[in-house]
C-alpha cells in the first residue's frame, strides 16, 4: 500500500491517499487542542494511543457486528481506513449528565439517566460545533432523514455494546 498525498489535516490526525481508490491512511498526531483549538500543544505519544486505541475499538465494534472505517494498523501511528462520505454532524450519546449537558441544562452532574440520550452538534469549527436538532440537520442539507434515523440507531447500539464492554 503506497501512501500519497495528503487529502487533509485536522487537530488529531491527517489523512494521506493511496494507490487504491476506496482506502485512505489515517495518521495520528500528538497535537493536543482545547476550547475549539484555542489552546494548543504536544503531548508526546497522544498519536500512537490515540491510534491504538481507535484501533482496538473498532475492530471490537465490527466483531459485533457494527459497520466501521477500520481495514487494519500499519504502524503505531498509521491505520489503513476505507474511503467513506464524512456527515458533518458530531453524535453525543450520554448515559450521565456531565459537561456541557450539566451546564446547559442545569442538571447535576453524575446523574444517571434512565435511557441514554443523544445529541447533534454541526462540525464546523468557524461556527464553533454548535448544538443542533435532526430538523436543523434536515434543514441545512447536512444528512438525509434516512441517515439520521441510521445514525442514532447506530449511536445507541455502539453505546449498548461499548457500555457493556467497559463495564465488564
Amino acid at each position: 500500500m503506497e501512501k500519497l498525498q495528503q487529502l487533509y489535516e485536522g487537530k488529531a490526525k491527517k489523512v494521506f491517499a493511496t494507490d487504491d481508490p476506496e482506502l485512505l491512511i489515517v495518521d495520528y498526531k500528538d497535537d493536543a487542542t482545547a476550547f475549539n483549538g484555542l489552546k494548543k500543544g504536544t503531548i508526546a505519544g497522544k498519536g500512537v494511543i490515540n491510534n491504538q486505541m481507535s484501533n482496538r475499538l473498532m475492530a471490537y465494534l465490527e466483531k459485533q457486528g457494527i459497520p466501521t472505517h477500520f481495514v487494519k494498523e500499519l504502524s503505531e501511528r498509521e491505520t489503513l481506513v476505507k474511503k467513506v462520505s464524512i456527515v458533518p454532524l458530531e453524535v453525543i450519546v450520554r448515559n450521565i449528565a456531565a459537561g456541557s449537558f450539566s451546564k446547559h441544562y442545569g442538571v447535576e452532574e453524575g446523574v444517571v439517566f434512565e435511557q441514554p440520550t443523544i445529541e447533534f452538534s454541526y462540525k464546523n469549527d468557524e461556527l464553533h460545533d454548535p448544538l443542533i436538532n435532526s430538523y436543523h440537520a434536515l434543514a441545512l442539507k447536512l444528512a438525509t432523514k434516512e441517515e439520521i434515523e441510521r445514525i442514532k440507531s447506530l449511536a445507541f447500539t455502539v453505546n449498548r455494546v461499548l457500555k457493556e464492554y467497559f463495564l465488564s
